[in-house]
């Protein structure tokens, strides 16, 4: 048997990676984004995903991992991620990558408002007083003048609106639905989406064997880094891993700086610290059962 400080620190291990993957993947459509479009690399994203699952989890579950009470439900989930990639890829491909990743980062604060009315949960002063605060954090990133500009910030809040919707609808289907089953019509209902919109965005330019190798690596990022994802919160209490999400900005820092020459300013790493806080404050205080939701690929 493993000790228990040993798998919490696997757990640790586990989650930290998992995030490197998404800011990864993140980093790689905005490297590929002047070559093909979006709705392309979502597809081979979703289609590589939907791969993995068939061949690393379908054997193993058999029908069970499509078979649901709440088919509607279980795709409204799915499609309303869809949407939330094509917003939020949209905004990276033209804006810096660590200020857009920290405007996206107020979802969990409209999860925690959402929470109320959709889910019949409190809501408590600081839930308000944190939302409040991490909204200025996203001003102080968004201001005139700053690296943060146009359609791009509407579309990034309007990922993160998409966003918290998912993770309501998650916390609903959690009641019923395992999480592999949940993964997998993920996958499955965006690779099928994605199919439909391909046409009217495939201009029939092939990609080199570089762009190629990282488009299959968008698919292999965002399926490996939900796996470790599951892993971690199945190894650690989602109260230990829940605070350190916000690491994420350290990752997209770094690869924004190594692969695109970007850096935040003085007042945007005011405004990221705002918004990690402002998400710490909810996080530390949110009921254990509700851990933290992986995010959009």
């Amino acid at each position: 048997m493993i000790p228990v400080t040993r798998k919490k620190t696997q757990g640790i291990v586990l989650f930290l990676t998992a995030l490197f993957l998404f800011s990864a993947a993140d980093a790689t459509f905005k490297y590929l984004s002047p070559f093909f479009t979006v709705p392309l690399l979502l597809w081979a994203r979703y289609f590589v995903h939907f791969v993995i699952m068939l061949v690393a989890v379908a054997p193993r579950m058999g029908r069970t991992i499509v078979v649901t009470s709440r088919p509607w439900l279980m795709t409204l989930r799915a499609l309303v991620l869809v949407a939330t990639s094509i917003l939020l890829q949209n905004a990276i491909k033209d804006l810096p990558l660590a200020e857009t990743t920290a405007i996206f980062f107020v979802a969990p604060l409209l999860v925690a408002l959402l929470a109320g009315p959709l889910l019949g949960e409190r809501l408590h002063l600081r839930t308000w007083l944190a939302t409040l605060s991490g909204f200025c954090g996203v001003l102080l990133i968004a201001r005139p003048g700053g690296a943060m500009f146009g359609v791009g910030v509407a579309y990034t809040l309007a990922a993160a609106l998409c966003y918290a919707l998912y993770q309501i609808l998650t916390r609903k289907l959690s009641e019923s639905e395992p999480v592999m089953r949940q993964l997998f019509y993920t996958a499955l209902i965006g690779t099928i989406a994605m199919s439909l919109l391909l046409p009217g965005y495939w201009t029939g330019e092939l990609p080199t064997i570089k762009q190629g190798l990282l488009i299959v690596s968008l698919g292999f990022s965002g399926g490996l880094g939900h796996f470790l994802f599951i892993g971690a919160f199945r190894d650690t209490p989602a109260s230990t891993l829940s605070p350190m999400i916000f690491c994420q900005f350290i990752w997209v820092i770094l690869l924004g700086w190594l692969v695109f020459d970007q850096y935040p300013d003085a007042l945007s790493m005011a405004g990221m610290l705002i918004i990690s806080a402002s998400g710490l404050a909810i996080a530390l205080h949110r009921p254990r059962r509700a851990g933290v939701r992986s995010r959009a690929g």
